[in-house]
């Protein structure tokens, strides 16, 4: 179970003109701006749900993401996360949660997949033999093969990706935080991340929080989408709500321009 109550997180940054002039100025006088990267924001999650969290660039998903694995830390507000508050008891939080970043690495980039799944599985202390259980299935499950013998820094974007998702459930975690996980990647790969993520819901009942800008992964693989816009909570519903705000739309990414337009995204 998630649950976010009230969770606030502001960012103070620094803005200037370009020009050296401009950087003198700076260097005695700073011009900060405040963004409310969360505001206000609540929602709960049952356990085995999987749900779609999107929203425009800017509008606080990935700071969401952060709160709820132990990276940030919040202004105000309160969240758990299986019982857990993420950024007081960080050390048994992470040992239950999986998070793969689309744009983030968590393997080595020299040395072969293997070699990194090998220091992650002392790191989570996972036992030898559920170690070498779970490497075989989600080996066979997202087709790694020779992928493990292959330092990261070969692999395609797509090959890395599965074998990110891979890494991040090595230690059987209950919940999955996925935050992009398909950009960049072609069809084939797509389907193959999406056709995974389904079954693994299914067949070991993991939580997943899917943040994306790809509607036709909402669409695939969400019973239910969370809108967010400006650090606030604005629709808490399934496809079909979401269909509502422009049953004419002919294609899912017309369908996200309505969504956002409507409330002023």
């Amino acid at each position: 179970m998630i649950e976010v109550k009230s969770l606030s997180k502001t960012y103070r940054v620094s803005r200037r003109d370009s020009g050296l002039w401009q950087a003198v100025k700076a260097l005695g006088r700073r011009e900060t701006h405040e963004i409310k990267a969360l505001d206000d924001l609540s929602f709960t999650i049952a356990d085995g749900e999987i749900v779609g969290y999107i929203g425009p660039n800017g509008a606080g998903k990935s700071s969401t993401i952060k709160v709820l694995s132990g990276i940030l830390t919040p202004d105000s507000g309160e969240c758990r996360v299986n019982g857990r508050v993420p950024w007081k008891e960080r050390k048994k939080h992470v040992a239950e949660i999986g998070v793969v970043f689309g744009q983030r690495s968590q393997l080595w980039w020299d040395v072969p997949v293997n070699d990194s799944f090998e220091l992650l599985k002392e790191i989570y202390r996972v036992e030898d033999a559920r170690y070498r259980r779970n490497v075989e299935e989600l080996t066979d499950a997202l087709e790694l093969g020779e992928l493990l013998r292959t330092p990261a820094r070969q692999l395609s974007l797509g090959q890395r990706m599965r074998c990110e998702i891979a890494a991040s459930l090595l230690h059987d975690p209950k919940v999955l935080f996925l935050d992009e996980p398909t950009i960049g990647l072609d069809a084939v790969s797509k389907l193959a991340v999406r056709s995974f993520i389904q079954k693994r819901n299914e067949t070991h009942g993991t939580t997943v929080l899917l943040t994306t800008h790809d509607m036709q992964d909402i669409e695939a693989l969400a019973t239910r989408i969370l809108l967010i816009g400006q650090g606030r909570l604005l629709l808490d519903g399934d496809f079909d709500d979401v269909r509502r705000v422009n049953p004419d739309a002919h294609s899912l990414d017309e369908l996200a321009a309505a969504l956002y337009a409507r409330y002023g995204m």
